[in-house]
């Protein structure tokens, strides 16, 4: 396993440099001169040339990408415009607000997406098997945007029931900063939702298949036993594969919710980023959430072995 670990992390080096030649064209062909936006519409060119001088933004691309480069190298993120702070440390602020919402989005899912899963599986072809279906349908066809604003137009503006922005103040107490999440989660978990109960369903239905499966039943044994113990273990496999891309997902996919909601994380750093031309900030974002990506995957390959001690790791790695 240590080996297979060591791989792994070693191939996060070419992804990573694909990653930021990728998103450095990326930011440089968008319209926009960051020094404009700095100074404002009333800025003298002469003024606009000596900032973008400072910034070094006159170099040619191919000396700002050295220097972009040179600074991951050595794990420096550069420092933003329009900010005047490291982008570690924007980033390390803002993180911690969408980990939060990324993971009670995540529960949130599990929760209601895997027994609505399994439920559908061994219960195939009755009403809530084609409820859950179409309603999984549903979830993944509604464009998260459309679902934010309607869930703000009911609980906020026409029931008042729930806050529609911000994450409330810490002074408030838990309860706010729980009526505050509340939306967001929801809105942020729809589309990891449908997919979790739409991989539960057809791994448990090809696992109740199995020959172990009609053995266990004709030994007597309860059918919640059946279910659980021997049908849910070995359908965690391809769920726990999801886990890993939904989560890794949510974490790159809060963009828009945060920006629904005004949830100070780091979906709505990098638009304030954009807005403002702020490359650096972008940039940064970006390598962050890819040296996220990678690394959860890896925690996942290694949730494999702990679920079927017979994967091997030597085939999976070269994959």
């Amino acid at each position: 396993m240590l080996k297979f670990i060591i791989k792994r992390l070693i191939n996060l080096i070419p992804t990573l440099l694909i990653v930021a030649v990728i998103v450095f064209v990326i930011t440089r062909i968008i319209p926009g001169d960051p020094a404009s936006v700095m100074l404002g519409p009333q800025a003298s060119a002469s003024d606009i040339h000596r900032l973008r001088e400072q910034l070094g933004l006159n170099d040619s691309m191919i000396v700002q990408f050295i220097h972009y480069l040179n600074g991951l190298i050595h794990l420096d993120l550069g420092e933003s415009f329009a900010y005047k702070e490291s982008v570690l440390t924007l980033i390390l602020e803002r993180f911690p607000n969408t980990l939060i919402l990324t993971l009670c989005a995540f529960a949130f899912a599990l929760l209601i997406s895997i027994p609505a899963g399994v439920i559908a599986a061994t219960r195939k072809g009755s009403w809530m098997d084609y409820t859950f279906t179409v309603t999984s349908l549903f979830g993944i066809s509604i464009p998260v945007f459309w679902l934010g604003l309607m869930l703000v137009l009911l609980f906020s503006v026409t029931l008042g029931w729930l806050p529609a922005t911000g994450m409330g103040d810490t002074g408030e107490g838990v309860g706010a900063f729980i009526a505050h999440l509340i939306l967001p989660s929801i809105t942020l978990s729809t589309i990891p939702m449908a997919n979790f109960s739409r991989i539960t369903r057809a791994s448990m239905l090809e696992v109740m298949n199995q020959d172990y499966i009609t053995a266990a039943k004709a030994k007597g044994v309860s059918r919640f036993f059946v279910i659980m113990k021997h049908g849910f273990k070995n359908a965690l496999t391809p769920i726990l594969t999801v886990a890993g891309m939904e989560i890794s997902s949510l974490l790159g996919g809060a963009v828009l919710t945060e920006t629904i909601f005004s949830w100070p994380g780091m979906g709505q750093l990098v638009v304030e980023a954009i807005n403002k031309r702020d490359y650096i900030v972008v940039q940064g974002s970006v390598i962050f959430l890819a040296v996220l990506y990678v690394l959860i995957n890896l925690l996942v390959d290694v949730l494999y072995k702990v679920v079927n001690p017979k994967i091997n790791y030597d085939t999976k790695g070269g994959e």
